[in-house]
């Protein structure tokens, strides 16, 4: 079961999605709010990566000759992780808002 989040963490938790779409830019809070998601979300995607990366590590270490064939599904995820997983900061999105 999952732990309850508290009082402190849900303050701070973005409740905008992690985008500049539809951000008023003369509205401070609001681009604080979206640059603040961005962030995060970059955040979480690096250490999702980070924690595959451990993963494979240990799965490579187990398996030793064998590891081409055990842990091929990690090393996909990995790669794939590691296309999105480079932490740009919000003003590169800013900046190349639509482009992707």
């Amino acid at each position: 079961m999952p732990t309850p989040e508290s009082a402190a963490f849900l303050a701070k938790k973005p409740t905008v999605p992690p985008t500049f779409e539809g951000v008023d830019y003369d509205d401070n809070k609001a681009l604080k709010a979206a640059q603040d998601a961005v962030i995060r979300e970059q955040w979480v995607q690096a250490m999702m990566a980070r924690l595959v990366k451990e993963e494979l590590g240990k799965c490579y270490r187990k398996h030793g000759v064998n590891h081409l064939e055990l842990c091929g599904s990690l090393r996909e995820r990995y790669m794939e992780l590691l296309k999105t997983s480079s932490i740009k900061g919000h003003l590169w999105e800013q900046q190349h808002y639509g482009t992707k």
